[in-house]
């Protein structure tokens, strides 16, 4: 469940458990743990915290056997409670983390970015990414390959944390409700498209929030293991995963590189700015395929240009993302690449092959922006 929630209701819930336990990352420690512990009259020496290293990159398995270590370290038993506060990644892998741990305990989310709180902070999935050993050295980490379906028993969702986001994470966060959006209908996604990003600390922002969570709960009611509808929620993720588990990939190996060698190099991108070349290309597929109108695929194709910029791929990657692509976990079969696609604004279509040609096509559209 969402909710704006009070003091009371939070040392009510808390009370409910024989140990209480806090996950946060570097970053989060310093910008919003404050804030957040403030809120609820929490102390770092009555709270037991583990502080993680920030960034996607750190999203493995290490990471996870780290959170098990602190929980058994610190006496937590079966009936203890796993408090997450972060972005996307705290929130996944820390859901994940607790949900095998003793076989699963319980867990909140106290999401401290925009993509948490629209995306991460609810629905019940949690994982790592991960890299097969098998597949080493030809492709990089797999975007949340391993992990369970284990719903939080609270998301808290504070709109005061926005004010500690740069700018860069507000566009990656409101990427995903733009995905949201274009999977609802023209008035939710022209509502989004005309909105001034630069009022965020409004109520009309924190309807436009809730309004998100409210669908992707809706969807998430109605097939809450992934079977089915819940799938429409994965638009322009098969190519947005592959993008940006490239450019972890690439910024991984430029990062031991001198300086004078990585000057030009490209670097790794938020996870919602790879979420938005991803819809770009997969509404350019929706058009291919569905004959999703043309205009809305100049629509977002100039949205992304004017608040993300150029996808920062070029064709020469191709042969890597289907790599990647043919490992995603949406894959029925192997050696298929299936997408979430539209007919049209709120219109859409689950599980659809595409072909080699028809992902080179898509792929050079977004490389031409």
């Amino acid at each position: 469940m969402t909710a704006h929630n009070t003091l009371d209701n939070l040392t009510m819930l808390m009370h409910r458990y024989d140990g209480v336990f806090v996950l946060t990352d570097e970053q989060v420690a310093k910008c919003c743990l404050p804030v957040v512990l403030n809120m609820y009259q929490l102390s770092l020496a009555d709270t037991p915290t583990l502080i993680l290293p920030a960034g996607e990159e750190h999203k493995n398995l290490s990471s996870v056997q780290r959170i098990w270590d602190f929980l058994f370290e610190q006496g937590a038993t079966r009936n203890s409670l796993l408090i997450n506060i972060g972005g996307g990644v705290i929130c996944d892998m820390g859901g994940f983390a607790a949900s095998t741990y003793m076989r699963g305990i319980h867990y909140m989310n106290i999401p401290t970015t925009l993509l948490a709180m629209v995306d991460a902070g609810t629905g019940g999935k949690t994982g790592i990414d991960y890299t097969p050993q098998s597949a080493e050295g030809s492709i990089g980490s797999l975007k949340n390959a391993i992990g369970v379906f284990a719903e939080p028993v609270e998301t808290i969702i504070r709109l005061e944390l926005l004010a500690t986001l740069p700018a860069e994470q507000l566009l990656s966060g409101y990427a995903e409700m733009i995905k949201h959006a274009i999977l609802q209908g023209r008035k939710q996604l022209d509502e989004l498209l005309e909105y001034d990003l630069r009022q965020t600390a409004t109520p009309a922002f924190g309807e436009l929030i809730r309004q998100s969570v409210a669908f992707k709960q809706s969807i998430v009611e109605q097939d809450p293991h992934d079977k089915g509808l819940r799938q429409i929620l994965n638009y322009g993720h098969t190519i947005g995963h592959a993008i940006e588990a490239l450019m972890l990939c690439k910024s991984k190996v430029e990062s031991q590189k001198s300086k004078a060698e990585i000057r030009n190099q490209r670097s790794a991108k938020p996870h919602g700015y790879c979420v938005m070349y991803g819809m770009v290309a997969e509404t350019y597929l929706s058009h291919l395929i569905y004959g999703m109108p043309a205009e809305v695929v100049s629509t977002l194709s100039r949205f992304m240009l004017e608040n993300y910029g150029a996808a920062p791929i070029t064709c020469s990657d191709f042969d890597d993302l289907v790599q990647l692509m043919l490992h995603d976990k949406k894959n029925k079969e192997q050696g298929t690449i299936v997408c979430s696609l539209l007919q049209d604004v709120g219109k859409p279509v689950v599980g659809q092959p595409i072909t080699i040609e028809q992902l080179r096509e898509a792929t050079e559209y977004l490389c031409s922006l």
